[in-house]
Protein backbone atom coordinates (compact mmCIF):
# COMPACT_ATOMS: atom_id res chain seq x y z
CA UNK A 1 0.00 0.00 0.00
CA UNK A 2 1.30 3.49 -1.15
CA UNK A 3 0.70 6.70 0.08
CA UNK A 4 0.03 9.49 -2.16
CA UNK A 5 1.65 12.88 -0.50
CA UNK A 6 -0.19 15.88 -1.69
CA UNK A 7 1.51 19.09 -2.04
CA UNK A 8 0.53 21.86 0.96
CA UNK A 9 -2.36 23.74 -0.38
CA UNK A 10 -2.29 26.96 1.42
CA UNK A 11 1.26 27.39 0.44
CA UNK A 12 0.45 26.95 -3.33
CA UNK A 13 -2.51 29.68 -3.02
CA UNK A 14 -0.22 32.26 -1.41
CA UNK A 15 2.07 31.93 -3.90
CA UNK A 16 -0.40 32.35 -6.21
CA UNK A 17 -1.76 35.03 -5.27
CA UNK A 18 1.32 36.91 -4.98
CA UNK A 19 1.91 36.75 -8.45
CA UNK A 20 -1.77 37.44 -9.94
CA UNK A 21 -1.63 40.49 -7.67
CA UNK A 22 1.63 41.64 -9.27
CA UNK A 23 4.26 40.75 -6.52
CA UNK A 24 7.74 41.84 -7.43
CA UNK A 25 9.50 39.59 -8.63
CA UNK A 26 12.89 38.19 -7.12
CA UNK A 27 14.35 38.12 -10.78
CA UNK A 28 17.27 40.82 -11.68
CA UNK A 29 15.85 43.61 -13.66
CA UNK A 30 16.78 43.63 -16.75
CA UNK A 31 18.75 47.37 -17.15
CA UNK A 32 19.79 47.12 -21.37
CA UNK A 33 18.07 50.08 -23.71
CA UNK A 34 16.83 48.15 -26.66
CA UNK A 35 15.44 49.94 -29.96
CA UNK A 36 14.86 47.70 -32.78
CA UNK A 37 15.36 49.12 -36.83
CA UNK A 38 13.16 48.13 -40.08
CA UNK A 39 16.41 49.47 -42.55
CA UNK A 40 17.30 48.87 -45.93
CA UNK A 41 20.32 46.25 -45.53
CA UNK A 42 23.22 49.47 -46.29
CA UNK A 43 21.22 51.82 -44.03
CA UNK A 44 21.03 49.24 -41.34
CA UNK A 45 24.12 48.76 -41.49
CA UNK A 46 24.88 52.64 -41.12
CA UNK A 47 22.77 52.80 -38.13
CA UNK A 48 24.45 49.65 -36.19
CA UNK A 49 27.90 51.64 -36.98
CA UNK A 50 26.06 54.59 -35.34
CA UNK A 51 25.24 52.71 -32.10
CA UNK A 52 28.67 51.32 -32.01
CA UNK A 53 30.14 54.49 -32.43
CA UNK A 54 27.78 56.69 -30.01
CA UNK A 55 28.11 53.81 -27.20
CA UNK A 56 31.60 52.16 -27.58
CA UNK A 57 31.02 48.26 -26.72
CA UNK A 58 33.50 48.33 -23.56
CA UNK A 59 31.90 50.61 -21.77
CA UNK A 60 28.25 50.15 -22.69
CA UNK A 61 28.41 46.67 -23.83
CA UNK A 62 26.32 47.70 -27.06
CA UNK A 63 25.62 44.63 -29.07
CA UNK A 64 22.86 43.68 -31.65
CA UNK A 65 20.87 41.45 -29.71
CA UNK A 66 18.81 39.42 -32.98
CA UNK A 67 18.23 40.71 -36.77
CA UNK A 68 16.44 38.58 -39.38
CA UNK A 69 16.50 39.58 -43.52
CA UNK A 70 13.11 40.36 -44.51
CA UNK A 71 11.76 40.48 -48.04
CA UNK A 72 13.37 43.56 -50.72
CA UNK A 73 16.58 43.43 -48.87
CA UNK A 74 15.34 44.73 -45.72
CA UNK A 75 16.89 43.46 -42.10
CA UNK A 76 14.85 44.10 -39.07
CA UNK A 77 17.22 44.10 -36.15
CA UNK A 78 17.51 44.72 -32.42
CA UNK A 79 20.47 47.19 -30.73
CA UNK A 80 21.18 47.06 -27.16
CA UNK A 81 23.31 48.51 -24.66
CA UNK A 82 23.63 49.76 -20.42
CA UNK A 83 21.83 53.10 -20.29
CA UNK A 84 25.17 54.70 -19.00
CA UNK A 85 28.74 53.82 -19.25
CA UNK A 86 29.96 53.83 -15.32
Amino acid sequence: MTMRIEPPREALRRRLSKTRRGAPSTAAPDLFVRETFTLPREAARSKAREWFESFPKAAYWTSIESWRELPENRIEFTMRRLPTAD
